[in-house]
């Protein structure tokens, strides 16, 4: 009677097919691990990035109320014929647009206003 030294063919198979399953299931646990990092490394970075941007927000609001708060109120108009009040009042004008708190439209109005 002749006897077999192996497993034989099947149990070769049925070998094969548990470690090609295993390396399949690792594979597959490993992929899943890496991805879940990458979406915490993303939602940790889109956190922070919004925390920077409600700083720069705030920031932002801050220096306009200190721009508003630090503003010279507006010159009152001049009556028609007050020659050294217009003076003065285009000197004030010209002081603001200088500084960068009027702008050009904003100076160019106010400079036709006082001299109508």
């Amino acid at each position: 009677m002749m006897r077999r030294r192996g497993r034989g063919l099947v149990g070769m198979a049925a070998r094969t097919a548990v470690i090609a399953g295993t390396a399949t299931a690792v594979s597959g646990a490993v992929a899943g691990h890496q991805q879940n990092r990458a979406n915490e490394a993303a939602e940790a970075q889109a956190y922070e990035a919004q925390q920077n941007q409600a700083a720069l927000d705030a920031a932002a609001a801050q220096a306009v109320a200190n721009a508003q708060a630090a503003a010279p109120p507006p010159a009152p108009a001049a009556p028609a014929g007050g020659g050294t009040d217009l003076m003065s009042q285009l000197n004030q004008l010209g002081a603001l647009h200088a500084q960068g708190i009027l702008s050009d439209d904003e100076f160019a109005a106010a400079k036709a206003k006082l001299l109508s």
